[in-house]
């Protein structure tokens, strides 16, 4: 199958995909119980009139299939609905809180994939031996930890009791900045604890997929072959056996970022992080359909597209994949 085939077939597909997403995500949500306009009638006094003209504004007066037809029609330009509870359009608040959200995913997966990989490449390398152990032991123990769990115990241990980093929130409340350097600085002290918890929770994939990837690789004739040959052994870890033993590597780092998502409403939740988690607890509590439909919409879209640049990373690695 040639390249422009492989591609063309790939987006096909996730042009499919996406319109399964939208379309069960729009129906998630119309079906879940609970009325909202109940919800934003708390005080009871409304008249018929008032609900019936709530109904109008949000679009709730319409058939389900009429809605779904307007859902998509909104979706093409861009917009999301409007917020129960804020108020104002959907699209206008998830960006307030997305940027936020992508500081702190962006810096953990990083330093979780980069991290992982090494030390998983450091373990297959002294196969057997203490850090070996120590490694495996360690990500087994942090592979089994609650994301919440992890995040309040580092609260406990680097905010409360060793005051070495701040707990919740983004920035110093009513902080002055005598410079753009010394906000960096706040901002970095707040991302430490939050980004810390992710990590420590994600990274023990990493290590044991690129332990056993490595060790796979090492076992392998051509291996044999360039050490018979006398090449020096970091040569042959660095420059062949890891490079053979990326393509497991690319496929877990698509799978991190659900598995980050997922984690950072748990994360933000736990730090206040103004971000897109902590929108959606929110929003979860005050029953804001609106805005959890494009959130869920959005971290969907995400998974789907990281997802979908590793195929095509996997195929670059890898041509033998565009025959399968």
């Amino acid at each position: 199958m040639s390249t422009l085939r492989y591609l063309a077939r790939k987006v096909a597909w996730l042009v499919v995909t996406l319109y399964g997403v939208v379309t069960f995500n729009f129906l998630l949500f119309h079906v879940l119980p609970g009325n909202p306009v109940r919800l934003l009638a708390r005080s009871g006094h409304l008249t018929p009139q008032a609900v019936a003209e709530i109904d109008r504004v949000f679009g709730l007066n319409h058939p389900l299939g009429l809605q779904y037809l307007i859902y998509l029609r909104d979706l093409l330009h861009g917009q999301l609905g409007i917020s129960y509870t804020y108020r104002e359009p959907v699209s206008q608040l998830l960006g307030q809180y997305l940027g936020n959200t992508i500081l702190l995913l962006a810096g953990a997966t990083i330093l979780t994939i980069v991290l992982g990989t090494l030390a998983g490449v450091v373990a297959a390398r002294r196969r057997g031996g203490g850090f070996d152990s120590m490694t495996v032991t360690a990500s087994v123990i942090g592979w089994a930890l609650p994301t919440f769990w992890t995040g309040l115990i580092l609260v406990f241990l680097l905010g409360v009791w060793l005051h070495a980093f701040p707990i919740f929130g983004m920035q110093t409340p009513n902080a002055v900045y005598a410079s753009p350097l010394q906000h960096a600085q706040d901002v970095i002290s707040h991302l430490f604890l939050p980004t810390l918890t992710l990590v420590v929770v994600n990274i023990a994939q990493f290590v044991l997929v690129a332990r056993a990837a490595v060790i796979e690789v090492l076992a392998e004739d051509f291996m044999v072959t360039a050490l018979a040959k006398g090449l020096a052994p970091r040569r042959i870890l660095w420059r062949h056996a890891v490079r053979n033993a990326l393509l497991p590597i690319v496929t877990n780092s698509a799978l991190l970022i659900g598995m980050v998502v997922a984690g950072a409403i748990e994360v933000e939740t736990v730090f206040s992080w103004p971000g897109m988690g902590l929108l959606v607890y929110n929003s979860v509590l005050n029953r804001d359909y609106p805005v959890i439909e494009a959130a869920f919409l959005v971290f969907a879209v995400v998974v789907l597209l990281v997802n979908f640049a590793s195929d095509l990373l996997y195929q670059a690695l890898d041509p033998r994949v565009r025959e399968s």
